[in-house]
């Protein structure tokens, strides 16, 4: 198949371009300069050099594609518009044809909720709100589209785990939690993200919304313990996290919530990878 992507030289973005080349797949990231372009190329894919944001540049890459899979973000505020003119662009190339388009949305959407499913209540932090309108016009659009919702992605070396609550350690050396580390963090392995990536693209199939989760829900104190080492780990009250984080960003690290992901697995995807757990407690 001839697969083009946007967030090739991303987290999940990066181990998906690997797997798709490695099982023969064509596949085309769309790259905004030469120095990302250089990065996929070395994972197996080509490279269109552009600027997403230009919904007509975008829709002539995604037209020549028998899937498209978006997982560009920003990193800021104005992931919200790159979300936009990629949907767009979707629209406008892959509207009525029936070839799949695969957006990638977040967890932290549900809110708090310990048995999340794929149609449980959407109440998301202020910080992903923008996500729920964005979300909706790709299911109400003539696509056949998955909305791919990943939990709290690790493996690597990457992810929040690693990249944010492990190295915030206090003067004595120990991890310090978001608040008490009481709420549960629902969690996939990056690499059984992009399997499960891959298989929706491959399969060609409108299936909604898809949690991308590994059914271990851990608690963040749990993670904090599995790789503290002797310095321990020490809570903090929620309004330190707050300070520490951002509001914004602290209030979606503080919701509690598990999930099984079952529907992904009625699909024959399963996690192959360590849990997280495991993994940290492995070094």
């Amino acid at each position: 198949m001839q697969i083009v992507l946007t967030g090739g030289t991303g987290y999940i973005g990066s181990a998906l371009v690997r797997r798709l080349a490695a099982t023969g797949h064509d596949v085309t990231a769309l790259v905004r300069n030469e120095e990302a372009a250089g990065k996929v190329r070395k994972h197996g894919a080509d490279a269109a050099v552009g600027d997403a944001f230009d919904v007509a540049w975008t829709a002539e890459r995604f037209a020549a594609a028998d899937a498209v899979v978006h997982l560009a973000a920003t990193g800021g505020p104005d992931t919200e518009r790159l979300d936009r003119a990629v949907v767009a662009a979707a629209v406008q190339a892959l509207g009525g044809t029936g070839r799949p388009y695969v957006h990638t949305s977040g967890v932290w959407l549900y809110g708090d909720n310990a048995d999340i499913a794929e149609d449980s209540p959407l109440r998301p932090p202020a910080l992903t709100a923008w996500r729920l309108p964005v979300e909706a016009s790709v299911l109400d659009a003539d696509l056949a589209a998955t909305v791919v919702t990943p939990g709290i992605v690790y493996g690597a070396g990457g992810g929040i785990p690693a990249g944010v609550l492990l190295p915030g350690r206090d003067e004595a050396g120990r991890v310090r939690l978001v608040g008490d580390g009481g709420q549960h963090w629902t969690t996939i392995h990056v690499d059984d993200a992009a399997a499960l990536y891959a298989l929706i693209a491959t399969r060609g199939e409108a299936l909604g919304r898809l949690l991308a989760v590994s059914g271990a829900s851990p608690t963040v104190r749990e993670i904090a313990e599995a790789a503290a080492g002797p310095g321990g780990v020490v809570a903090e009250p929620v309004e330190a996290s707050r300070e520490r984080f951002g509001p914004l960003f602290a209030d979606a690290l503080l919701l509690d919530q598990q999930a099984s992901g079952d529907k992904a697995r009625s699909l024959g995807w399963a996690p192959q990878r360590p849990a997280l757990l495991d993994e940290l407690r492995a070094g």
